[in-house]
């Protein structure tokens, strides 16, 4: 065989919404309006399943996730790069942990800082 012979193998299928396709330079391409909105379609379903069979953590408690949020979290890891999915499944744990503690505070009394009041050490102008 040559270095220039032609091959016979099979094209392979297009790519998902979920695999980044290369660009000629090599990089890969940002996904488009629509495979975003796919995505966040497929984050959506997936977190109202976890939400309606009380999971917080997709990550932690993957084997719940799993066994309630099963074709749910099928479609997310379709739709979406695996970045993405890990990113999205940290961030609604991060986002529950915030709430959380917003709502211990208020229980305890805290207050909202007023607007531009800066910190002990901090060194910035405070804004007026």
């Amino acid at each position: 065989m040559g270095l220039f012979t032609t091959s016979s193998t099979p094209t392979p299928p297009p790519p998902s919404h979920a695999s980044p396709t290369p660009s000629p330079d090599g990089a890969f391409e940002a996904p488009d309006r629509q495979s975003r909105a796919h995505c966040w379609r497929a984050r959506d379903d997936f977190f109202a399943c976890l939400e309606r069979n009380g999971i917080v953590d997709g990550i932690r408690e993957k084997d719940r996730a799993e066994g309630a949020c099963g074709s749910e979290g099928k479609g997310l890891d379709r739709e979406c790069a695996a970045s993405w999915v890990t990113y999205f499944k940290q961030r609604r744990v991060m986002e529950h942990n915030k709430k959380q503690t917003l709502e211990k505070l208020a229980k305890e009394g805290a207050r909202p800082m007023p607007e531009g009041m800066a910190l002990p050490g901090d060194r910035r102008k405070p804004t007026s």
